[in-house]
């Protein structure tokens, strides 16, 4: 890897980070029968419970009637339950169903444990710079596409 610039070398070692992520979801999402997206989406709703249709639609970017759809699958496999918020009977509240500290999520649940303890582990101010650093070069890449 003499060669190699920053910008190689970092993304590898990001690709390699959500490969091996992305591996310990495959059991869960095999096991379910659903998509990555469904199981992007019940991560977004274990993490949001009593979320709006809305907030999941724009977290992963998909159309209103996308994320009717999805919803409508998750609950046909009893993965989510859709309530009427008593506030307002106009909108929906999503909750998961699931425990996710449970199988099949429980491999997820593991790399992600294992993961927090590396950071806790690792030098915070090394954590923070990375971080920053992170959330400034998908700040400037996001930007850059929209241009």
């Amino acid at each position: 890897m003499a060669n190699d610039t920053p910008a190689l070398t970092l993304g590898v070692a990001l690709r390699r980070y959500l490969d091996a992520r992305n591996a310990a979801m495959v059991t869960a999402r095999a096991s379910l029968g659903i998509t990555d997206t469904d199981a992007r989406a019940l991560l977004f709703v274990v993490g949001n419970p009593g979320t709006r249709p809305t907030a999941l639609r724009e977290y992963l970017g998909i159309t209103s009637a996308g994320v009717t759809t999805l919803i409508d699958r998750l609950v046909s496999r009893s993965l989510v339950r859709r309530e009427v918020d008593p506030f307002d009977r106009r909108v929906n509240r999503i909750t998961a169903t699931i425990d996710i500290a449970e199988d099949p999520w429980s491999a997820l649940n593991r790399f992600d444990d294992d993961f927090d303890v590396a950071v806790d582990a690792a030098d915070q101010t090394r954590v923070g710079d990375s971080a920053a650093l992170l959330a400034a070069l998908t700040a400037a890449t996001v930007g850059a596409r929209r241009d």
